[in-house]
Parts: C-alpha cells; sequence; structure tokens
C-alpha cells in the first residue's frame, strides 16, 4: 500500500515516521527542493523533528503534489488549516474525488468556515465515507521520541477507519476508533483557543490553582458548544476521552504545545503580529477563536472563554481586563 503524506512540519513528520516504521511505503510532499534533497540525502527533515530518521526504501520524497494525488491510495494532508485548500482546488481535475483522505487539519477551511470533511462534500462533490480524521491527544515531538502515544481515528465508515488505524497502530502508538467525525475535530479546534488562554493567564501571572479553574470551565465550554452545534448531540459520546479531554489537557499543558507559547507571548504583552513573527510557527487557536466565534453565532452556546481569547486575538482587547472580567464568569 502506497500513502501520500502532504505536509513537513513536525506532525506530517511524525505521521511518516509511524507509517515508514510500520513498513508502508510512503510518498511524501514536502514544501522546498532544499528540504527534499536533505531527506533525500541525509534521511532526516532538517527543520523538525530532525532526530528522526526514515528508512529510504520506504520514502520517496517530492514537492509536486500531484505526484501524490496521481501515485497514492491514501492521502494524508497535514498542513495547517489556512493553507489547506491550496493543496485541493488546483488538483480537482486529477483524481482527488475518488481518493481516500486521512485528515490530520486540526482546523477550519478559513474560507468557508467548514470542518474539510464539510468543505469537500459541499463543494468539492467528495464521498463522506471516503474521509478519516486523526487526532490525538499527540504531540509530534513525543512520537519521535516514541513515547506511548494514543491516536483516535473517526470517520463514517467502520470498517474503513479501522483499516486506517490498523496503519498506524504499532508498539508506541494505540488507536482508537470513533465515529464522531465532526465532534473530534470540532474539539482539535476548541482545545487549541483553550490552550492560547491558558498561555495568556500563564503569561499575566495566574497560578496553577486559576489554571485548574480555568481547564475545568474549558472542558464544560468544550460539551456544551459540541452538544450545541450536533443539534442535541450524540449521547453516547463521552466527552471525557483521550480524543475531548485528553487532547484539551496536553495541548494547555505541554511545554510542546505552540498554542500555549503563542498565548504566553500575548499575556507577556507581545502583540498578534509581533507573536507570530517571534514563534514562526503556526498556532491554530489564533485562526480558530475567529471561526469559532462565528459559528457560535448560531449554535447559541455560553462560551466565555472563547469569547474572551476571541476578543484578545481579534478585537485587541487588553488581555489583563479581558482575564479581570472573565475570573467571575468562571466557577
Amino acid at each position: 500500500m502506497k500513502i501520500g503524506v502532504i505536509g513537513s512540519g513536525s506532525w506530517g513528520t511524525a505521521l511518516t515516521k509511524i507509517i515508514t516504521d510500520n513498513g508502508h511505503d510512503v510518498i511524501w510532499c514536502v514544501r522546498s527542493e532544499k528540504t527534499a534533497a536533505h531527506v533525500r540525502e541525509r534521511h532526516h527533515n532538517p527543520k523538525y523533528l530532525s532526530s528522526v530518521y526514515f528508512a529510504p526504501d520506504h520514502l520517496t520524497v517530492t514537492t509536486d503534489v500531484t505526484e501524490v494525488y496521481t501515485n497514492a491510495e491514501w492521502v494524508v494532508l497535514a498542513v495547517p488549516s489556512a493553507f489547506v485548500s491550496g493543496y485541493i482546488n488546483p488538483f480537482l481535475d486529477k483524481p482527488i474525488k475518488g481518493l481516500r483522505i486521512i485528515s490530520a487539519v486540526k482546523g477550519m477551511v478559513p474560507e468557508e468556515i467548514q470542518l474539510l470533511n464539510q468543505y469537500l462534500e459541499e463543494n468539492k462533490g467528495f464521498q463522506p465515507e471516503h474521509y478519516v480524521t486523526v487526532m490525538g491527544p499527540c504531540h509530534a515531538e513525543e512520537v519521535a521520541a516514541e513515547k506511548l502515544s494514543y491516536l483516535t481515528f473517526a470517520g463514517k465508515d467502520a470498517d474503513l477507519v479501522q483499516q486506517v488505524a490498523a496503519i498506524f497502530h504499532n508498539d508506541y502508538v494505540n488507536t482508537v476508533t470513533s465515529s464522531d467525525v465532526n465532534g473530534v475535530q470540532y474539539a482539535a479546534i476548541l482545545k487549541n483557543i483553550y490552550a492560547v488562554g491558558i498561555g495568556i493567564a500563564h503569561g499575566l501571572g495566574y497560578g496553577d490553582n486559576f489554571q485548574s479553574v480555568f481547564v475545568a470551565n474549558a472542558a464544560g465550554e468544550m460539551t456544551r458548544f459540541l452538544s450545541a452545534i450536533s443539534g442535541g448531540g450524540d449521547k453516547q459520546v463521552d466527552y471525557s476521552a483521550s480524543v475531548y479531554l485528553g487532547d484539551l489537557l496536553v495541548t494547555c499543558y505541554s511545554l510542546f504545545s505552540r498554542n500555549r507559547s503563542f498565548g504566553n507571548m500575548i499575556g507577556k504583552g507581545y502583540s498578534v503580529e509581533a507573536t507570530k513573527l517571534t514563534m514562526q510557527m503556526v498556532a491554530e487557536g489564533y485562526p480558530a477563536a475567529m471561526s469559532i466565534f462565528k459559528l457560535n453565532k448560531e449554535a447559541g452556546a455560553a462560551m466565555p472563554i472563547a469569547d474572551t481569547i476571541y476578543r484578545i486575538l481579534w478585537e485587541g482587547m487588553d488581555p489583563s481586563v479581558a482575564f479581570s472580567s472573565l475570573e467571575g464568569k468562571l466557577y
């Protein structure tokens, strides 16, 4: 089986490691020919997770996305949500509609404020049964170190989801399956917003006591939104499961969390633009705050935390003033 991976950041690199470690052939699309040449010659990504070495007999590296769509049976999309449409729209005349897509995108298509599967189905005629999403809780850095991690795979076709989960399962990756395709993606989007918030709290000088209350309230807020956006929610969904609560916890508390780091700089007084330039990495919680704010106008969930983060990031509200107001809304 040949699997395509589009995206050469830390998450794309980690997923490529898992798949090749498991003996599957990968055609990997990276951003630049310089990176491609380095991987071909030295068998590791020079910029992200450079400690990870790949078996060359299982890896083909390219900078041409068309090669991935033409030659792979499955395509893993592991690019920032802001850029994902650019890796799809130009290739609609290729066999993309018949492909099976594994989405590792942790955000919405910004032009439409839609999840990737919604965008593909409503605008591109993609078969929803051919879509599987992969979510955490899982930091790429721990995959690189082969520390035991858990990945959740969600899709409409249970047999297909099991097949995909088997591709990734090994002695350092346990796999979980789910049918809550939209819910796990919304949860991944929300946890990034809350991680930005916990970073702001830390940057402002709030201690562990407040931060624990913040995260507990964020978990409740996430549940309210997921229930509202699904029209009442699937009563069988356990929102304390690892893909919901677990991913929220690790993203809020881990030092690997770029969203927490992004928020920490905001809390310390950096502007959004200065923070983006300094980090030189995409923090998905920033665009997500705008998307969720707009979506929730229809969903109508009580979301004081997400609203506060939106106003800080997008309306320029002073973080200390915003959090002072938020204090009285938590319990």
